[in-house]
């Protein structure tokens, strides 16, 4: 994305577009859908396309920050580590492998944190079988 980046947590997906200072949110034509998104400023389209994954329509905002920064909140509909996004759209604004293993290493340790409340799990690093999630523990007590 040339003129911004996307994140995500496990529930979320996080898109932030720079725009020409002194924007005002009338210029600013944003669709949100579950599984379809468009953004265009002043007429010019920023990016359009099918979701890598889908999501919550209901629950999606946008926001114009200091008349310079587009904000987008996208909540997804699987809100697990192992639903780890490739790419923004399909096909497009694809993470690099690294980021790609690193966002999965921090949605894995995420859902460690969550699984494990009383632990801290701040300082950890994550190696062997994180890609999916990581290992399922759910049947060791059974």
């Amino acid at each position: 994305m040339a003129r911004g980046l996307w994140y995500q947590t496990m529930e979320d997906v996080y898109i932030e577009v720079n725009v020409l200072p002194g924007t005002s949110a009338k210029e600013i034509k944003c669709n949100l859908g579950s599984k379809q998104i468009s953004l265009s400023v002043k007429g010019q389209e920023m990016f359009k396309g099918k979701l890598f994954g889908s999501t919550i329509e209901d629950e999606a905002t946008w926001t114009l920050e200091d008349k310079k920064l587009i904000r987008i909140s996208l909540m997804k509909t699987s809100r697990e580590a192992g639903n780890c996004w490739t790419s923004l759209l399909e096909g497009e604004y694809c993470a690099d492998p690294l980021v790609q293993e690193q966002m999965q290493k921090k949605l894995t340790l995420e859902r460690f944190q969550r699984e494990n409340p009383g632990f801290d799990f701040s300082g950890a690093d994550i190696s062997g079988n994180y890609a999916g999630g990581g290992p399922d523990f759910s049947n060791l007590g059974k």
